[in-house]
């Protein structure tokens, strides 16, 4: 122990380094004062010295020291570790706020390439509003214009509707309704002879083949040779629009009379050649020629005739018919021409119509509209209403049509295959097949067809039978003439639903008389005044209207097509009834009139619900009512590029009356892709009920425009 304390202050005194905490004390061994080792590994007792003493002071001294430099020096480490781990928390901090600073310098910069964007978008947007308030001011401009165009238009139409018949107004329509006449005569000249026309069918048969043919034959070649003529006045009416637009309505109308002299000229010598076949191809060739007359009259009246006439100068096409009728009920009785020998005579007269009308109508101008509209002879077009009007001052007709056909610019052309499937055209082309289908359904065509057999079946004699069906040709010329002046006074609409009201009720007297006549003898004269009573309606309305409302539903162009599908729906309604009804009447017998009693209410409620009221209305007029509710007015004011100009519009509110612009129906594409072909700016406003607000809406045109 005393070599080691003495080394430790050796090296302390030496000037060496701090031993390490371990070295000095771990090489001291203390042994209790009183033992100690002997050689030979025995304890034996020590005394400690002084200087012993001493030295452990010394060392003891030492090591305080020894401990007190360690302890300042595990103190500097400790400050040192500690100011260490600051510095490492400082350059994280520091990195992590740099990272920040990066990400703060990018979201700056991107801000600032958004502000740029937005100061761009802001520039794009003034422009934009400087582009819609100019809008704005073109449609206060625009409207100003439309309102001016109206008191315009309202003052034409007053100027049209002062307009009065003329003599050469009068002598167009009569010569162009000997067609009408010309359908009316073949359509009741076979009902008075029926029995006449048996008798020789039977003789022909018999002398052909030597034998007898049986009633049930007789009967059924009897309605083919009536009902024949139906299916040649399809074929004629669905060829009408197809004629009418390739030779015009008058030059149509010229070139039908061949046909017509040439049926009539068959059926007058059905006797002489005892062929009975050359009757019912000669009944063929007259309804074709009948067929087109009632798709070519009623068109060429309409447009000849001015805005206040139209109405009562459409129903003179129903007069015709009637007189027709009258006139062949009157030569058909036996007394004239309904005997074995006359009636080929009485079928052959309907030849004079034809070459009547041959004669008469090449004076006559063609249809103004055809002229202007279809063939772009506008000085022609002048020239006619000149004529027609017995004036020079024609401008109010010419504007009306240029009206109609910058209209139908706007539609471009309608073929058959568009009018079927054009949602505009959809409503009104239903409306006119219902309404002739309303004409043929009601019943009308069996009375005119059998009234003859239904007088005799009543209990009526034959003589007295040709007589009430004498009346009723008679009745239908009167209440034509009747209804001439009410067409325009009181409206198309109204007089078709009085008309099949009135047929309604008397259809279920015919039915009540049939049923009870063999238990009170006068019953038969209730069945007799039903059935004119009857007539008197369909006289008063669906007797003339449906042919003149066709051609008031459509614009020039779809008219045609239009005429053509309503005529050839009205040919196959009048085929059924007639094949049909001798049969029905065998199965249903006294009940005969209930189908046609429940037509009849059909119709009326479909005509009280759509159909619309065309009375003192332009052609254009009455194509706005199909585009917008309530009847609008549709004008074209002005010619664009593009459809720019449409989209603000459409975008901006009516001043005052919180309305939006809306785009027509008609704009088939995004007008914001449009290609930049030549666009045509449309206005129509809606007259809202009740003195409220115009509704102004603004529209584009040529759909063609392909959008991307």
């Amino acid at each position: 122990m005393r070599q080691s304390c003495h080394r430790l202050l050796e090296h302390q005194q030496a000037g060496g380094e701090e031993p390490p905490l371990y070295s000095p004390i771990d090489q001291i061994s203390v042994v209790p004062e009183h033992v100690a080792r002997e050689g030979g590994g025995k304890l034996t007792r020590y005394a400690p010295t002084e200087e012993d003493e001493a030295t452990l002071r010394e060392l003891l001294l030492s090591l305080q020291r020894q401990v007190s430099v360690m302890s300042m020096n595990l103190s500097a480490k400790l400050d040192d570790l500690q100011r260490g781990d600051r510095q490492l928390e400082t350059t994280v901090a520091l990195c992590e706020i740099r990272t920040q600073l990066q990400e703060l310098t990018k979201s700056v910069e991107s801000c600032q390439s958004e502000v740029s964007e937005v100061k761009r978008d802001m520039v794009a947007i003034k422009q934009e509003l400087d582009t819609v308030q100019q809008v704005k001011e073109e449609i206060e401009e625009l409207r100003e214009y439309v309102d001016r165009l109206e008191e315009h238009s309202q003052r034409r139409k007053l100027r049209l509707l002062e307009q009065g018949l003329t003599f050469f107004l009068s002598y167009a329509i009569l010569a162009a309704v000997l067609g009408m006449l010309q359908f009316g005569y073949n359509t009741g000249v076979i009902n008075a002879p029926g029995k006449n026309i048996a008798n020789f069918m039977k003789d022909v048969y018999k002398n052909r083949y030597g034998m007898d043919l049986h009633d049930d034959t007789v009967n059924r070649l009897y309605s083919i040779a009536v009902s024949i003529f139906a299916i040649g006045g399809m074929l004629g009416g669905f060829s009408g629009g197809m004629i009418a637009n390739r030779f015009g309505r008058k030059g149509g109308l010229l070139l039908n009379n061949i046909l017509g002299i040439s049926g009539a000229s068959l059926m007058g010598f059905t006797k002489i050649s005892h062929c009975y076949e050359l009757l019912i191809f000669g009944r063929f060739i007259i309804g074709v020629n009948c067929g087109l007359n009632t798709s070519l009259v009623p068109m060429y009246i309409s447009e000849i005739a001015p805005l206040n006439l139209r109405g009562g100068l459409g129903t003179v096409n129903q007069l015709a018919v009637t007189v027709g009728l009258l006139l062949s009920q009157v030569l058909g009785i036996e007394q004239i021409l309904g005997t074995d020998d006359g009636w080929p005579i009485l079928l052959g007269l309907a030849i004079c119509p034809a070459i009547l009308q041959l004669i008469l109508l090449p004076a006559c101008p063609e249809s103004p509209r055809y002229l202007l509209i279809t063939r772009q002879w506008e000085e022609e077009a002048r020239r006619a209403l000149r004529r027609l009007r017995a004036s020079n001052q024609v401008e109010e007709d010419i504007e009306e049509m240029r009206a109609e056909e910058r209209a139908q610019q706007a539609e471009a052309s309608i073929s058959m295959r568009e009018l079927l499937c054009s949602p505009t055209l959809r409503a009104p082309l239903l409306i006119g097949v219902v309404m002739q289908l309303s004409q043929q359904l009601s019943g009308i065509n069996a009375v005119f067809y059998y009234s003859t057999i239904l007088f005799t079946s009543s209990g009526l004699t034959d003589e007295s039978a040709k007589f009430a069906t004498m009346g009723i040709g008679a009745i239908m010329v009167g209440m034509t003439l009747v209804s001439l002046p009410l067409m325009d006074r009181t409206g198309r609409r109204t007089l078709h639903l009085y008309g099949l009201g009135g047929m309604f009720i008397f259809s279920i007297f015919i039915t009540i008389s049939f049923l009870i006549k063999e238990m009170i003898d006068w019953m038969s004269y209730l069945s007799v005044v039903s059935t004119l009573s009857f007539v008197v309606f369909f006289a008063v309305g669906p007797g003339s209207i449906p042919w003149l409302i066709t051609a008031e539903l459509f614009s020039q162009g779809p008219r045609p097509s239009a005429m053509a599908i309503a005529v050839l729906v009205n040919w196959m309604a009048n085929f059924v009834v007639g094949i049909g009804f001798p049969t029905m009447k065998a199965l249903l017998e006294n009940y005969t009139f209930l189908p046609f009693s429940v037509f009849l209410a059909i119709f009326w409620i479909f005509t009280y619900k759509k159909v619309p009221e065309t009375k003192n209305k332009t052609f254009e007029e009455i194509l706005a009512l199909f585009r917008n509710s309530n009847g609008s007015v549709r004008t074209v004011v002005g010619w664009g590029r593009g459809g720019a100009a449409a989209a603000a519009a459409a975008a901006a509110a009516v001043p005052g009356h919180g309305q939006r612009l809306t785009m027509g129906d008609r704009c088939a594409c995004a007008t914001r892709r449009a290609h930049q072909g030549g666009r045509q700016l449309l206005v129509s406003w809606t007259e809202a009920t009740g003195g409220g607000p115009r509704i102004y809406h603004y529209h584009t045109t040529n759909v063609l425009n392909r959008c991307d």
